[in-house]
């Protein structure tokens, strides 16, 4: 394996490890507003679907973000980060 990359050299900004408890909160939250508004319509209301934006920022999870990796600079980085750890 130590000749395997990513196919996509995008990363997350972020000191968490997972973004899972963020998305079900947000989602979560979605749901509950989409079934208030629809409970609220009557008969012939037409529902309109609520914004991403109204419920939640993406700015608020735990990753803030993504960043795209040069892959040019990975080789730079790799010999880097091995003769640092090398004795």
């Amino acid at each position: 394996m130590s000749r395997s990359r990513r196919k996509t050299p995008i990363f997350g900004h972020t000191t968490a490890r997972s973004e899972a408890d963020d998305k079900r909160l947000w989602h979560k939250r979605w749901r509950s507003r989409e079934r208030d508004q629809l409970a609220s319509l009557g008969p012939d209301g037409d529902p309109l679907p609520v914004h991403r934006q109204a419920v939640s920022s993406t700015w608020d999870m735990a990753k803030d973000g993504k960043h795209w990796f040069d892959p040019r600079r990975q080789r730079e980085m790799a010999e880097r980060i091995a003769t640092r750890r090398s004795p």
